[in-house]
């Protein structure tokens, strides 16, 4: 472990006895309830956490966690299904999708490599194709995760369980998809139906299996970039939104009330907001990309703050990757301040730390305190 570190050792101490336990900590600030301190979220790219393993003295990523004092953990079943190949070193991933290893100078991402419902026609032609299956995922795998999780402490507990728009555009191509949505909407609505209901008979046997001892079910799409949205808002309330609440209803009806849905989507999504809260009826925004046309965090906590609560903020386009480690404390204590406030928020970056980030600049980031002022 580096010298430097010893500067940052003392914001992962111990709080003793009588402290929150971190699944308190984020259920205080998801009730709108101010905490001893706002809660961590890390997420990161496996190079990083290979980096940041190394760095403690060659630990686990799950020992990073637990170093850094995150108040969240994240479970996921195992798959048991079939692993699929292609000629040219394409691989199938667990939905269907084909994907390719494509290095860059950082490490190494999984590029879409074609589209395995490119030439479909009609919903028959979807219907038809082999989709994967509920079967193919263990969820009695759960219950061991959640054992060895609750012998190291008592955290607050999320399962991803995926994105309908992006997961079905993967299939057909986004160009085909967003076109035919305005055009000729029966493939690509046949194949978010079948998404839908993948997820529904996943997440359902997944909270049989987990008994309720998860607290929050997170699930994601990216329907806008760094200035709007990628579609209409009317086209996104005509064929995205109806899925995603009747896959949201379908959690609620499974889940115990303690439940959270969180939902992601990067990008300016600001003109959405109210439906999320109002017609999505989600309980956390993810994962407010700062640098995005209208998601500034006071606007934000203004207009929403007290109808959702978010998670995210801290910026990955410019300040993580370059700014100083001052900078990324005092970015941390400002966005602690204005979405902390009164409870409400979870600090994270906004979205996966990737591997141009320097180790200082994520030390920085989980270090800093994260005490509301006043």
């Amino acid at each position: 472990m580096s010298e430097k570190f010893a500067q940052h050792e003392c914001r992962f101490t111990d709080p003793g006895p009588g402290a929150l336990s971190p699944r308190e900590r984020v259920r205080m600030a998801l009730a709108h309830q101010p905490p001893d301190r706002v809660p961590l979220d890390l997420w990161a790219v496996p190079e990083v956490q290979t980096r940041l393993g190394a760095y403690f003295g060659g630990i686990s990523w799950m020992e990073v966690l637990r170093r850094v004092r995150a108040d969240i953990r994240w479970v996921a079943p195992n798959y048991v299904g079939p692993e699929r190949t292609l000629p040219g070193g394409i691989t199938v991933d667990h939905y269907g999708m084909w994907r390719k290893k494509v290095r860059h100078d950082f490490g190494v991402y999984h590029e879409y490599a074609g589209y395995p419902l490119a030439d479909a026609r009609t919903a028959d032609d979807v219907h038809a194709w082999d989709w994967s299956r509920t079967e193919y995922w263990d969820m009695d795998s759960i219950r061991a995760q959640l054992d060895t999780l609750e012998a190291e402490d008592d955290y607050f507990i999320c399962y991803d369980l995926g994105g309908i728009f992006e997961r079905s555009w993967g299939l057909l191509g986004m160009e085909r998809f967003l076109v035919d949505l305005a055009e000729n909407p029966e493939v690509p609505c046949a194949i978010m139906d079948r998404v839908t209901d993948l997820y529904i008979a996943n997440v359902t046997r997944f909270l049989q299996a987990a008994e309720g001892r998860v607290d929050m079910v997170y699930t994601w799409d990216d329907v806008a970039h760094q200035q709007g949205l990628l579609m209409s808002p009317r086209m996104w309330r005509t064929h995205i939104m109806p899925r995603h609440q009747r896959l949201n209803a379908a959690i609620r009806q499974a889940a115990p009330p303690h439940v959270k849905l969180m939902y992601h989507s990067c990008g300016a999504i600001y003109p959405l907001i109210p439906d999320l809260i109002r017609d999505l009826g989600i309980d956390v925004l993810n994962p407010l990309q700062p640098q995005a046309k209208g998601m500034e965090p006071q606007r934000l906590k203004d207009e929403f703050g007290q109808q959702v609560a978010f998670h995210g903020g801290v910026d990955l386009q410019e300040l993580l990757p370059h700014g100083t480690p001052q900078q990324v404390t005092t970015e941390v204590r400002r966005l602690c301040n204005v979405l902390g406030r009164g409870g409400g928020y979870v600090l994270s970056a906004a979205h996966y730390v990737q591997n141009d980030v320097p180790t200082e600049n994520i030390l920085a980031l989980v270090s800093a305190s994260r005490v509301v002022e006043g």
